[in-house]
């Protein structure tokens, strides 16, 4: 018989497996050979993105102009100045865009600006509504790909979200890079092979109007993308990915901009995973809801480098345990946690990764990971609850 210890040890790596199999299966699924026949796209509709910017002036004209060049004879361009004390809403102005001013102090965040500019539209109404943040480009034909895309399906649509290092980055931030090619692309696109959903990004997502009039945009959270492609997929309409569209940004080069950043996105993803991990998946087996599910089961796939680090630590104490007791058994879950882990790290790297950090380099990860221990401790005892604006360069 084996002992609690043993049985305990089991249950967690049987927890932990479930997160491992999800991401090595949709880091394989990934790979060209499950490459899915792309949407046949009808009309081009009328569109309207929707930029929230909170003191965005020093950057904002960029962005403007690349979707400015995108837009055809009836497209509109709306900035909503959300509690601003420069002058976003003078250069945004400057550069083409129709602007309207947001001033609540008691109601913060990127949720309460998009509902603002969803109520102004109501007005006149668009086809669809593209949301792009104030610090991200959009790249060839994505504004074209994300509407035909949207009215084709009749669902949500979110493009390729990707981040990139700046000139001269450190070794740190290209591991950070690749993490989030695996999360933003990679895991994203397996499921798209394999005719699954995927999560909302916060930028470059696309909303047919009948589905975003009636969202429940108005609020505080700090990751309202991830809450808001589960209520969506609650409702039958879960997001499709669009790997076609692309839409990128840039990581802060200063060092208080980058740990706000990476706090309110991993805190916010580890409170979505503790808060509606469980319940979203309840709800998707009790309603049969296999799109909710899919996403439900995403959601439950902790941040790399976070799953990196647990999965280590439960296979250096089954080593332990082996060495102790001289059966390997009741440890052996664990190697394989271990080795699915890896495994899709590796392939990823080969799939996205090629062109960000070299496969040396990559071995500079675990280190990455450890580095992230007080902001995982973080989170157990100060979590980020609230929307906090990054510091721009």
């Amino acid at each position: 018989m084996m002992l609690l210890p043993e049985i305990l040890f089991i249950a967690v790596g049987l927890v932990l497996f479930v997160p491992a199999f999800v991401f090595a299966a949709q880091v394989v699924l990934s790979l060209p050979i499950f490459k899915r026949k792309s949407i046949l796209f009808g009309a081009r509709p009328h569109i309207a993105v929707l930029m929230p910017a909170h003191n965005e002036s020093s950057g904002i004209a960029r962005p403007l102009n690349a979707i400015r060049m995108q837009l055809q004879p009836g497209d509109r361009l709306l900035v909503v100045a959300d509690n601003c004390t420069d002058d976003t809403a003078e250069i945004a102005l400057a550069n083409g865009a129709e602007v309207i001013v947001r001033n609540d102090e008691d109601r913060r965040g990127k949720g309460y600006a998009l509902d603002f500019g969803v109520r102004h539209l109501e007005a006149q109404p668009p086809e669809v509504v593209i949301v792009i943040d104030a610090d991200c480009l959009v790249h060839g034909y994505a504004l074209d790909m994300l509407a035909r895309h949207a009215l084709a399906v009749r669902r949500p649509v979110q493009a390729l979200y990707l981040m990139h290092s700046p000139e001269g980055a450190s070794l740190k931030t290209k591991v950070a890079e690749f993490a989030w090619a695996v999360k933003n692309w990679a895991r994203p696109l397996g499921y798209h092979h394999l005719g699954l959903p995927c999560q909302l990004m916060g930028t470059g997502m696309a909303f047919p109007w009948l589905h975003i009039r009636y969202a429940d945009l108005a609020s505080g959270h700090i990751v309202e993308d991830l809450k808001l492609g589960l209520d969506f997929a609650a409702k039958g309409y879960a997001p499709h990915f669009c790997p076609g569209a692309r839409v990128t940004s840039v990581f802060p080069t200063h060092v208080e901009g980058v740990q706000s950043q990476r706090t309110r996105w991993e805190h916010g993803s580890l409170g979505m995973l503790v808060q509606e991990g469980m319940p979203r998946l309840k709800q998707a087996l009790h309603t049969r809801n296999g799109g909710l599910l899919a996403l439900a089961l995403d959601l439950c796939v902790p941040p790399l480098a976070l799953l990196t680090l647990l999965v280590v630590a439960l296979c250096g104490l089954g080593a332990i345990a082996w060495l102790v007791t001289g059966n390997i058994w009741p440890w052996a879950l664990a190697l394989l946690d271990m080795g699915l882990v890896v495994g899709a790290v590796l392939l990823a790297w080969l799939r996205v990764g090629r062109k960000i950090i070299s496969l040396p380099s990559l071995a500079y990860a675990p280190f990455y990971a450890l580095g992230k221990i007080p902001l995982y401790l973080k989170f157990l005892v100060r979590r980020q609850a609230e929307w906090v604006r990054s510091r721009r360069d």
